[in-house]
Order: C-alpha cells, then sequence, then structure tokens
C-alpha cells in the first residue's frame, strides 16, 4: 500500500491513477474500477507533512547556521522556497499513501454506538 500510495496508483489494482489534478481524487480508477468515494484522507497528510518537512528544514537550519552564519535574509532566501518545494512535493505522497493506507485496513468514519447507553 506505500509503494502505490507514493506513485498516487490506485490502492487495489496499483495501475490505475487515484490523482485527476495535484491532490483532487479521481471519482474512480480507470483501470480496476474501484470507487473512490470512501477515500477522506482529512487533514492527515498535511499533519504528516508539517512533522517531517518542518523537522527536517529546522535542523538543515540549524546546521547551516552554526556552521556559516549566513545573514537572516540568506535563510529567508533559502529555506522559505525550500520549504514550500518539499511541502508541495510531500503533500501529495503523504495523501496517496493515506488512502492507500484507509483501503487496506477498510477505516471508515468513526461511528458511535448509543443503542447501550441508559
Amino acid at each position: 500500500m506505500i509503494l502505490p500510495g507514493l506513485a498516487g496508483r490506485c490502492p487495489r489494482c496499483g495501475k490505475g491513477k487515484l490523482f485527476d489534478g495535484f491532490l483532487t481524487l479521481k471519482p474512480e480508477c480507470e483501470n480496476c474500477g474501484l470507487d473512490y468515494g470512501f477515500a477522506d484522507s482529512g487533514d492527515g497528510p498535511a499533519v504528516f507533512v508539517m512533522f517531517a518537512v518542518g523537522f527536517l528544514v529546522i535542523a538543515l537550519v540549524l546546521w547551516t547556521e552554526i556552521s556559516y552564519s549566513p545573514p537572516l535574509w540568506v535563510h529567508a532566501l533559502i529555506w522559505v522556497p525550500v520549504t514550500i518545494a518539499l511541502s508541495l512535493g510531500a503533500l501529495r505522497a503523504f495523501k496517496g499513501v493515506l488512502i492507500g493506507l484507509q483501503y487496506r485496513h477498510s477505516a471508515a468514519e468513526g461511528v458511535i454506538d448509543r443503542s447501550d447507553d441508559a
């Protein structure tokens, strides 16, 4: 489920495309006909991207500051575009992986059973 998700492919057959645009899902797989109506990754991909990219960029910023001590404008010139590029690049991959895992584990929206409440 990880590799098809990273490649933006169908979680069932691994051949059909998962995305219609950059982050927009297709209605179904053109290869196996899997309906993507189950897929709702929510804010999960954004959270994982923020943690992963944030950790990486902050580590690199600190290393650069300790090693070279460039002026603040150089940091901004380097790290703002790097952060945006890494975030956008990782967002699609993380969304594909989370949808693949959601399919693999038959994850669905949580439902509270209140029939046993007194």
